[in-house]
This record gives structure tokens, C-alpha cells and sequence, in this order.
């Protein structure tokens, strides 16, 4: 149990004891109340918003609630002092010991400090990259796979089983002119003079391995043969293709997913149609026509039957149609039942799109809050595109992708973790610029560096404790005050992050909060610089130097527990 879900404990014991007095009313509901830091830490360590949020349920006045809440902390040993503040705000100040206990806890707990079983084993599917398998991943998907990813282990830190999924889209027309391309490199490798690639096929280099490959299987058999012989056939192949390379390209950003779910075979297997006669059966899906277009006449518009679904019912601008006037599906058809499909297996749903879908969201939450009759969570994260710039300076697309920079070789270049971080500084539904000089700068500017360093520090400490032969077995946290204190107040804030970023289903706040962990590191290391007596290694001092490393080895923990969140390594050496 970490400091706040121990004080959460407590003001719950003061609420029962006060329902047992009969100074509050039993079964009020009680999940508004939090324990968290106070807006201003003029204020105190911790603050309660219980006689707030409680008042008006137990009709009674909330400042005279707050003070009988507030009577009942003041007798915990670990409590200092209890302000009333403004209308009811219960403000609590901790004797330093409790911040003491704290930091032992973060040691004995070390790498499962943080940890939370607020997400109470409920499995929560998250599918994120979902990228045409069309070619190697290019950096406007790592964004999102990186977002997904880290939400992913988030989740799974906070007490969620978690299911990582991508919905390989190999049913439209972008896979027939894939395999339109494999059979023009497949007639290359055979020998023949190709040309310049055809405007309307994909130009990259990529598939000439595959076309090679198709050559050497089949031969010349399809080289002059109808499309209606091989398209079929070239097309499975591309697509396991393009899959293991963006498998391999997913591996080098430390990513892996659980479930390679296909539209074709969803189709194949006759979901959508299932889907469909689910909702009718439910007065659902009717047969309808659709509005006119704005500015389209009378006369240039022919409404066309089709199958409707309600979604004006469950909050969308209007009904959407399932299927084609030439019996396909629509895009929205085959999600429906995509997404049909994946809430037979979870309790809540979380998608990854990026910012250019954001039209499509409406009705793909009225669908699943039609299919699973509201039961199921479900939560449309959109991602921001990504500006690559080259030292303020847009950078050149790749000769070997034809018309993009590859993910691959953005991770050879500046590293896995790098990436990874840097993707995770700004909230995902804002614009963001990841220039290749800035993001391996070693500046406090560079939040990568500036929190990989930090747990460098830390490292460096106990080597050169050990070198110095200081005996650092027995720390006495006594000896740390409360400018040193302060620092464990914000490591223990870390189990909050980790609970409200689960909430909020924002794995950037876990690189915000490590962010300012270890600029608060930095600046008590930076207080030696000018005053000797406060540096962290003081050899003739080996009690204090026992009781510093403590404090700094549980930063280091908790970045080490951050970082490892967000599938980024903690370095020892810089």
C-alpha cells in the first residue's frame, strides 16, 4: 500500500466512524472522493476533497463536515497538521517520517512500486497501427504505434489484462493495386524492361525482393497470363509480405501485438453479416435512402436503397449505410462488424487512429454502443501527425520507400528509445516536430536526455561509492531533510500518475511526471555544486553519503518503473 492509497484508507475509516456516530449519513456514494497533492504545496502535502464532494448528498453544511473529518486525521501519528480550507477543502501536513516510510517502500517494492489493481483484471483491447499492408511502416504510423503501445503496458501496469491487436485492412482495392505491383517487379526479376513504375502502382524498392521471390516459385507461368489468374494468388503473397516486413519493422521499436486480426478473412466468415442480421433483429439496420449531397440538384442525384444503421439513435449527425449500391460492404460495414467481433472478447475497447479519421469516430461509437448495448468502454484516441525535420529543416523522403522516411530508418539513426520517448512528449492529439538534432541534444531542452541522465546520475553514485569503499548497508534516513524530503514527496506521486494516466487512457503523463522527477533530481544535485556539505557523495561523511544514495537510488527506481512503462530503457552510462 503506497502514502496516498494509505491516506485514502484513512479518510474512509473517518467517513465509517462517522456514519457509525450517525454524523453522516450510511451509503452514500463515495467515489468522488481523492486524495491528491494540493494545487498550491503552500497548502500542505495532501488534500481531501471528502466534505465536498459529500456535503450536499448528507445535507449539512461542507465546512462543518470537513472539520469533523479533519478532528479524525488529526489523530493519526503521521498527520502534522489539518487546515480547513475555503468551503470544506481538508489540507493535511506529514511529519517527515512518513515521507521516510515512503521512500523504504519504493525500496521494497522497487520494481512493482507503482503498480495498481485499479484496473481489477478487466480486459481491455486495444488495437493501434493498423497500417495498409502495403509497404514498410513509415513514420506517420509510429506515432501511433508507439501511443498504443505505451498505453497498452500502462493498462497492464494498473491492473487491466490487456490484448494488443492490428486489424489488417486486406479487403479494398489498396491490396489489388499491391498485387498489381508485385506482378510488375515479378515480370522484372523474370528479365523484362519495366520501365518507369506506372502512375496509380507503388513505386518503392521494397517490393523487388518480393518479386524475386514470386519469380522464383512460379516461374513465367502468370508473366503473360490474365489478371484473373494470378491477382488472387499475388495478392495473398504481397500481403504476407508486406506483413513480415512490418512485423520486423515493429520489432525494432520494441513492439509486438497479440492478435493479426484480417478483414479479408472477417468477410470471408461472413461477420459483416452477422453483424447486420444482429442489428436488424434489434430494428437496427433498416432499408432507407440516403439525403442528397449539399449541392447536389435533384437532377444529378438518384437516391439508391440501401441498409441504414441507426446511428442518429446512439448520437451521430445521421444513419449510415452498410453496404453499397453494388452489394459490398462499406468501410463502415466491415468496422462494424470488426469492431463486433472484438467486444466478444473484452470489456472495454480503445482504438488508435490517426487525426485524419477523426470524421468516422461518431458513428463507429454509436455501432459498438449498439453491439454491445452499452457494456462496452469504448474510447477513440487520435493521433497527430508528425513533422520530420533535419535541424529545423524538412527532411527528404526515402529512395528505398519512394515517397516516405521510414520508421526503420529513423530507429538505426537515433535509437529505439529515443523514438519512443520523443513520441510520447506531447499529448498525441497535438501537432508534433521530431527533428533528428533536437532529440539527441544533450540539453535540459531534450526531455529524453534529460530523464535518461538523471538515472545516469544515480548509477554513477554507487559506483563511485563502491570505488571510494564507503559502506552504504545501512542507510539512516534520519539524516535526510526536509529540502531532501521533498524530493520523495514527488517520487510519490507516482502511483497517482500511473492510476490517473490509466483513467484518462494518457501514456504521456507518465513522460510528463518523469520529466519533472528528474528536473527536481537535478536541481538538489546541482545544490552541491555551490555548497560542498549538500553533494550526494561526501567520503568523509559515509552515514550521509548512506543516506543520499538511498534517496537517490529510490528516484532511480521510480524511473526505472516510468521508463520501462513507456518500452524505454533506463541507461546506467551516458
Amino acid at each position: 500500500m503506497t502514502l496516498y492509497s494509505r491516506f485514502a484508507a484513512y479518510v474512509d475509516a473517518a467517513l465509517n466512524a462517522l456514519e457509525a456516530a450517525g454524523d453522516l449519513p450510511s451509503g452514500i456514494e463515495r467515489r468522488a472522493v481523492t486524495v491528491e497533492p494540493p494545487r498550491d504545496p503552500a497548502h500542505g502535502d495532501l488534500a481531501t476533497n471528502a466534505a465536498m464532494v459529500l456535503a450536499k448528498a448528507a445535507k449539512t453544511n461542507p465546512r462543518a463536515l470537513a472539520e469533523k473529518i479533519g478532528a479524525a486525521l488529526q489523530q493519526l501519528d503521521e498527520v502534522a497538521a489539518v487546515e480547513i480550507a475555503g468551503p470544506g477543502f481538508i489540507n493535511l501536513r506529514l511529519v517527515d517520517d512518513s515521507w521516510r516510510a515512503e521512500l523504504a517502500a519504493i525500496h521494497d517494492r522497487g520494481a512493482d512500486y507503482g503498480r495498481s489493481t485499479v484496473g481489477q483484471g478487466t480486459t481491455v483491447n486495444i488495437e493501434y497501427v493498423s497500417a495498409n499492408p502495403t509497404g514498410p511502416m513509415h513514420m506517420g504510423h509510429c506515432r501511433g504505434a508507439v501511443v498504443g503501445d505505451a498505453l497498452a503496458s500502462l493498462l497492464e501496469f494498473a491492473g487491466n489484462r490487456v490484448i494488443r491487436e492490428y486489424y489488417v485492412n486486406d479487403a479494398g482495392g489498396q491490396v489489388d493495386v499491391l498485387a498489381r505491383s508485385a506482378h510488375l517487379r515479378y515480370r522484372e526479376a523474370l528479365g523484362e524492361d519495366v520501365g518507369a513504375i506506372p502512375e496509380g502502382l507503388y513505386p518503392g524498392d521494397y517490393l523487388v525482393p518480393v518479386g524475386q521471390q514470386l519469380a522464383q516459385e512460379f516461374g513465367d507461368r502468370y508473366a503473360t497470363a490474365p489478371e484473373a489468374d494470378w491477382l488472387p494468388l499475388f495478392r495473398t503473397r504481397a500481403v504476407d509480405a508486406m506483413l513480415v516486413l512490418i512485423k520486423a519493422d515493429l520489432a525494432l521499436l520494441g513492439i509486438h501485438h497479440d492478435v493479426f486480426s484480417s478483414e479479408a478473412e472477417l468477410q470471408a466468415e461472413g461477420k459483416p453479416q452477422a453483424a447486420e442480421a444482429w442489428l436488424r433483429a434489434r430494428d437496427l439496420v433498416y432499408d432507407g435512402t440516403l439525403e442528397a449531397p449539399k449541392g447536389e440538384t435533384p437532377e444529378d442525384w438518384e437516391p439508391v436503397e440501401l441498409p441504414l444503421f441507426r446511428s442518429t439513435l446512439f448520437g451521430d449527425d445521421q444513419d449510415r449505410p452498410i453496404k453499397k449500391s453494388n452489394g459490398q460492404w462499406t468501410y463502415f460495414g466491415a468496422d462494424l462488424a470488426y469492431h463486433f467481433q472484438k467486444a466478444q472478447t473484452a470489456d472495454a475497447l480503445i482504438d488508435i487512429w490517426g487525426a485524419d479519421h477523426a470524421g468516422t469516430v461518431k458513428r463507429i461509437q454509436a455501432a459498438v454502443a449498439a453491439l454491445t448495448e452499452g457494456r462496452t468502454r469504448f474510447d477513440v484516441k487520435l493521433v497527430q501527425m508528425v513533422r520530420m525535420l533535419r535541424g529545423g529543416e524538412p527532411v527528404k523522403m526515402s529512395k528505398r520507400a519512394g515517397n516516405f522516411v521510414t520508421l526503420a530508418d529513423v530507429v538505426r539513426e537515433v535509437g529505439k528509445d529515443v523514438v519512443r520517448f520523443t513520441m510520447l512528449t506531447r499529448r498525441s492529439d497535438a501537432q508534433m516536430d521530431f527533428d533528428f538534432a533536437k532529440v539527441v541534444e544533450a540539453s535540459k531542452d531534450n526531455p529524453v536526455f534529460y530523464v535518461q541522465y538523471a538515472h545516469a546520475r544515480v548509477a554513477s553514485l554507487r559506483r563511485r561509492a563502491a570505488e571510494a569503499g564507503l559502506d552504504l548497508s545501512h542507510p539512516d534516513v534520519s539524516r535526510l531533510d526536509t529540502e531532501e524530503l521533498a524530493l520523495v514527496q514527488l517520487a510519490a506521486q507516482f502511483p497517482r500518475v500511473v492510476e490517473t494516466a490509466a483513467a484518462a487512457r494518457e501514456p504521456h503523463r507518465i513522460a510528463f511526471y518523469l520529466y519533472d522527477l528528474a528536473a527536481a533530481f537535478h536541481a538538489l544535485w546541482n545544490v552541491g555544486n555551490d555548497r560542498p556539505d549538500r553533494r550526494f557523495l561526501l567520503p568523509d561523511d559515509p552515514a550521509m553519503t548512506a543516506a543520499r544514495l538511498f534517496l537517490a537510488e529510490g528516484v532511480g527506481q521510480i524511473i526505472r518503473n516510468g521508463l520501462s512503462i513507456m518500452g524505454v530503457e533506463a541507461v546506467s552510462e551516458m
